[in-house]
């Protein structure tokens, strides 16, 4: 039987008390172990953080920098433990900047690692342009190598590449918003992309196609599963508390159909789930829909 890490992530992006930060936890009281009850969950635990602030730091011009770069660093370190020791980590809480330390953790593998993303943004705004600085808008940039040569100390040294061949991107509606900053899609760097009209369209599709695209030329592959990629009239509680989200999304039933699509395809080592704010969940629906999406995916794989 496949074996469950779970890994928590109490690290908010803007630095607040609460909100991301609580979202592991508030994922765990809500049931999250017993969803993966299709396998076994043998650890469960939190990365250390430093206290978390919303100013910009000098050396990234993101906010919260001393907590995100040790949330890179530390988060690394445990998705590298549960890979070597034949765990299938879960990583949980946080925003998607997650990545960044996910993305390094998986870094040792042989013949590198795919990455499937679903997310409502494509997160490739260069920090030089950043309005706010959250490192959420901007991962992807830093994954690929496309922004961040302005960026120094230690996160400059811990953040990986990843070829545009093994990125797929997936459920993205911020056409207009990236326009702004004269921001290009993936897809014209060779990654696969398809919005969230295609997705909701075929989920079953998309996901086996983009799976298959993130391990044409490496088998090993990662699951990430930013929450807002969900049209936010059925999940609302994502993103900031009283800005307005862009429109549409994808419903649950539709992520899961992408999502369970995707996870029969060989090759997974982990899945990361984020952008959930428990503050904004006050009946417990969110945490109960991202159940859904846990034990539909373990059933996935335990039938592999």
């Amino acid at each position: 039987m496949m074996r469950i890490a779970l890994i928590g992530v109490p690290f908010d992006g803007y630095g607040r008390a609460g909100h991301q930060a609580i979202a592991a936890q508030a994922m765990r009281d809500a049931g999250i172990s017993a969803a993966w009850a299709a396998l076994e969950v043998v650890t469960d635990e939190d990365i250390l953080l430093p206290a978390q602030t919303p100013e910009r730091g000098i050396a990234t011009t993101l906010m919260n920098e001393p907590a995100l770069v040790a949330m890179t660093q530390n988060l690394s370190a445990a998705v590298a433990r549960a890979v070597a020791s034949d765990t299938f980590p879960c990583v949980i809480g946080g925003d998607c900047s997650a990545l960044l330390g996910i993305m390094a953790g998986v870094g040792g593998q042989s013949g590198g690692v795919g990455l499937l993303v679903l997310d409502g943004h494509e997160d490739t705004i260069p920090l030089d342009v950043s309005e706010d600085g959250e490192a959420a808008n901007v991962e992807i940039g830093l994954l690929l190598g496309v922004t961040g040569r302005t960026m120094s100390g230690p996160l400059a040294e811990l953040v990986p590449t990843l070829a545009p061949q093994r990125l797929a991107m997936i459920g993205a509606r911020d056409d207009s918003w990236r326009r702004r900053f004269n921001v290009a899609s993936v897809e014209g760097l060779g990654a696969y992309a398809r919005g969230a009209p295609a997705a909701a369209l075929a989920p079953e599709h998309v996901g086996r196609e983009a799976a298959a695209f993130v391990t044409d030329t490496g088998n090993s592959w990662w699951l990430h599963v930013d929450l807002d990629v969900l049209d936010p009239e059925q999940f609302p509680a994502q993103r900031v508390p009283g800005t307005q989200d862009e429109p549409g999304g994808l419903t649950p039933d539709q992520l899961v159909g992408v999502m369970v699509s995707a996870a029969r395809h060989p090759g997974l080592i982990g899945v990361s789930l984020a952008i959930y704010d428990p503050d904004q969940d006050v009946d417990g629906a969110g945490a109960q829909t991202i159940n859904l999406l846990v034990r539909e995916v373990a059933v996935a794989l335990a039938e592999r």
